[in-house]
């Protein structure tokens, strides 16, 4: 008789442990801003559209006290509508210097057609940075 008071206990225990592993898996899972950035350069990079731009900027900012970030900051029209944005670089550093980029010259730019706010001027299969 005492052994079947335990049952509900180690049903219990046995839900609980799939609860904290299931919870564990999803957490684990779960993707990296880094990551999400990464895949929407991607994304934009073979499947954007091309139009004329221009890099307005290039700023380094302090960023939680360890790295500073690399901003490329540009500007572009589509159907008529002018975009100023600004790309997060620091993680494509292999691919471009922001010291030898110059203010004012013409970039190709991608975005994306859905959402022309969405747009990249690098990304690690392409540069839309002239020389």
């Amino acid at each position: 008789m005492s052994s079947l008071r335990l049952i509900p206990i180690v049903i219990g225990g046995v839900a609980a442990l799939a609860a904290s592993a299931g919870w564990l898996v999803w957490r684990m899972r779960r993707k990296t801003p880094e990551q999400r950035e990464q895949e929407r350069r991607i994304r934009i990079a073979q499947l954007g559209r091309i139009t004329d731009g221009t890099v307005i900027d290039v700023s380094e900012l302090a960023h939680n006290g360890s790295t500073a970030l690399q901003l490329l900051i540009y500007q572009y029209d589509v159907a008529g509508v002018s975009y100023e944005a600004a790309q997060d670089v620091t993680h494509l550093r292999p691919f471009v210097d922001l010291h030898t980029c110059r203010i004012g010259v013409p970039a190709s730019i991608k975005y994306d057609p859905q959402n022309p706010g969405n747009s990249i001027v690098i990304a690690e299969s392409w540069s839309g940075l002239r020389a």
